[in-house]
């Protein structure tokens, strides 16, 4: 009988996102592939240690067990690694006793015709230039940062923080800013206060979720969602009518005009957070799990960034 991943929430994760694997990383950059593969086959039984999206998926894989028959998520294992290097990630993923069964190894070819194949929601990588593929191809994606090994998220309810412009709403808003700057952007923002903006990136991943979330009662509802944002009054008015208008009701938003975001995303209990700036990101990852949304095309202009792209690693 034929398997259907429609209706389910479907993520789409590296190796190396999901466990620790810097060293092996290291080794490929340093001796290249013969001895990258020479490793992993050699060490194909030692144990790997949770990586940034571990929690992440280990919380939302969980959601699987709350309704009787009724799967809401489904995890895949995306990676440039061949089969044979591959299958060091499916021992680690039996050993922790994930619920993960599907995969797509690559063999270092281009992952992105394989992330709408498996009907991709959300692909979660290390790999910049990997990240930027699946943007580009209009896959919600973000490129993640190595994660505070204290950091213990919350057991009993998964918690997302995203970012608002460039993230949840189209980048539209912020280019006023990068172009304009701050008065010209509250003065956009403010004469557009009752329109709603367009969807960004994430936008899809936000629907998802919250009709997940309707699947339970206000008081038994295992996700919680948060926005996270640099907007403030009068700003923030925009972000109220947006969500309105797209019928999706955040649990927490927190409107920070400028200050630092790390420590209010640690109080909330993220699993993970999103954003599109990367000093954001770098200053959120030091607190919590944190990925960075990078913008269509390389830059907020859609020009793209300066420097040559290095060639894509076996991930």
């Amino acid at each position: 009988m034929a398997y259907d991943l429609s209706g389910m929430l479907v993520i789409g994760i590296s190796s190396r996102a999901l466990f620790d694997l810097e060293h092996e990383n290291t080794i490929y950059d340093t001796e290249g592939v013969a001895a990258y593969s020479d490793y992993q086959r050699q060490h194909e039984n030692d144990p790997l240690l949770p990586g940034t999206a571990f929690p992440l998926v280990k919380a939302l894989l969980k959601l699987n067990t709350l309704i009787p028959d009724r799967r809401l998520v489904e995890v895949v294992v995306i990676s440039r690694n061949s089969p044979d290097t591959g299958l060091r990630a499916f021992n680690a993923i039996e050993t922790h006793k994930l619920d993960i069964s599907r995969a797509a190894f690559t063999g270092g070819e281009s992952i992105n015709a394989y992330l709408k194949a498996f009907k991709i929601d959300l692909f979660l990588s290390r790999d910049k230039s990997d990240v930027q593929a699946a943007i580009d191809g209009g896959v919600a994606a973000a490129q993640l940062y190595t994660a505070p090994s204290n950091y213990i998220a919350p057991e009993d309810q998964i918690r997302i923080a995203f970012d608002g412009d460039a993230v949840l709403f189209s980048s539209e808003s912020e280019k006023i800013f990068a172009d304009k700057g701050l008065d010209a952007f509250t003065k956009h923002e403010q004469r557009h206060r009752h329109k709603a903006m367009k969807e960004g990136p994430f936008a899809k991943l936000l629907f998802a979720l919250a009709e997940i979330q309707k699947q339970f009662t206000p008081e038994t509802c295992p996700v919680r969602i948060a926005i996270v944002t640099a907007r403030n009054s009068p700003a923030h008015k925009r972000v109220i009518h947006t969500l309105r208008t797209w019928k999706v009701n955040v649990d927490e938003a927190f409107f920070l005009g400028g200050l630092p975001k790390a420590e209010v995303l640690h109080a909330f209990g993220a699993h993970m957070f999103f954003d599109d700036q990367e000093g954001h990101v770098q200053m959120a990852s030091v607190r919590v799990p944190s990925g960075r949304v990078p913008y269509q095309g390389g830059s907020l202009s859609g020009k793209p960034r300066t420097g040559k792209l290095v060639a894509a690693k076996i991930k």
